[in-house]
């Protein structure tokens, strides 16, 4: 059974592109990807397309940009877990030997407002339970009864994500916040305001992902090996899971233990800041401290670079930006270029091994990653 590694990566910058088509962005960041891993479209054996809302056969559409192929398209559409779900795709395909070379490109052009995800008339809709700001504020609220956690806590998020975003040349958002910004912007779903939701973006990542037997001959020196990856899903999302991200915890533990590591062997972590909310309860979903200890640990900034375990150093959702079918690319793409050391102002010292956490409504993939000795 083979390895699967990343040797080529590339991202768009988010923001957004009123004059431009998502297959033009698309095929942007695929470009990138294969100069950046120096092999031809040409050379690649599968495409796998992650994206939300943007039509049937979007990949395929993709696919006629970037170049004539013939080669095979699947559609990868998991809300805003899609990006981690088709590159843990792509990597089980190589694995089993299917393919030697794929690529994986995450994409979207994505409408303003809320995401809707049931019909307005469905009464899940009528009721509120559907939109996310809602289902985010009640964990808050949760953790803040339960745990003591501050409002001040959750702003440290934001404040975090954009101190880091201001290193990142594709981030969305560059630009630092105070705490009291934070707690005075515009209110959306109390406790979350709005310099605490995740944007509107558009944009693109891509990844070139290869076998052991493309690699030798390629040459290891950038390669970055996916060394386990988990995806879940809720098992009974309106009771027992609204108010929790018991679903992270799951595929957390089950990546690990494939690994065969643990919260304490990690470097870096991108996780899904869709809200300040979703971040400081990852820290505990993921083992990287006990229940309750979230606000602790983004009070004594372990969670910044320099930190005892430096988290969404691209500026994560909040600032880096969220086009939903490219955050889990962008994410993992992340963790490559930390654990190359390629990461410029924003690098973390002497990373070895990075975890991605990308989450989409009722489902959340979690993928481990290493740099080859």
């Amino acid at each position: 059974m083979s390895d699967a590694y990343i040797i080529g990566l590339g991202i768009t910058r988010f923001a957004r592109y009123p004059d431009r088509e998502v297959e033009s962005i698309a095929a942007e960041a695929i470009q990138k990807a294969l100069a950046d891993a120096a092999i031809g479209w040409g050379e690649v054996q599968q495409f796998y397309a992650a994206h939300v809302k943007q039509g049937v056969a979007a990949g395929q559409r993709v696919a006629k940009q970037v170049g004539p192929s013939g080669l095979p398209v699947l559609n990868v559409e998991n809300c805003a877990a899609a990006g981690a779900t088709a590159i843990r795709e792509a990597s089980l395909a190589i694995r089993a030997g299917e393919y030697d070379v794929v690529a994986v490109a995450g994409f979207e052009k994505m409408d303003p407002g809320l995401l809707a995800v049931y019909p307005d008339d469905d009464p899940r809709t009528v009721m509120g339970l559907t939109v996310l700001p809602m289902r985010f504020s009640l964990m808050g609220m949760k953790h803040m009864h339960e745990y003591g956690t501050t409002l001040e806590q959750f702003a440290q998020v934001s404040v975090k994500n954009h101190d880091h975003a201001i290193h990142n040349p594709i981030a969305q958002f560059p630009k630092a916040v105070t705490v009291e910004q934070v707690m005075n912007s515009r209110m959306i779903c109390d406790p979350i305001t709005v310099l605490q939701c995740s944007p509107t973006s558009d944009g693109a990542a891509a990844v070139i992902m290869c076998s052991d037997d493309f690699l030798k001959k390629h040459g290891r020196s950038r390669a970055v090996r996916v060394v386990a990856s988990a995806l879940t899903s809720d098992i009974d999302e309106q009771t027992r899971n609204m108010h929790t991200l018991e679903i992270m915890e799951r595929a957390a533990k089950q990546a690990y233990e494939r690994a065969g590591l643990g919260p304490d062997d990690l470097d870096v972590v991108e996780t899904h800041d869709c809200f300040t909310v979703s971040e400081l309860i990852a820290y505990e979903a993921l083992g990287l401290c006990p229940k309750g200890g979230g606000g602790r640990m983004i009070d004594e900034r372990q969670t910044w670079i320099g930190g005892k375990i430096p988290v969404n150093p691209s500026g994560g959702l909040l600032a880096r930006g969220h086009p939903l079918g490219a955050t889990g690319v962008a994410q993992i793409a992340e963790i490559a270029i930390q654990l190359r050391g390629e990461a410029g102002p924003r690098q973390v010292e002497n990373a070895r091994v990075g975890l991605a956490s990308n989450t989409g409504m009722w489902s959340c993939c979690v993928t481990l990653l290493d740099r080859p000795r």
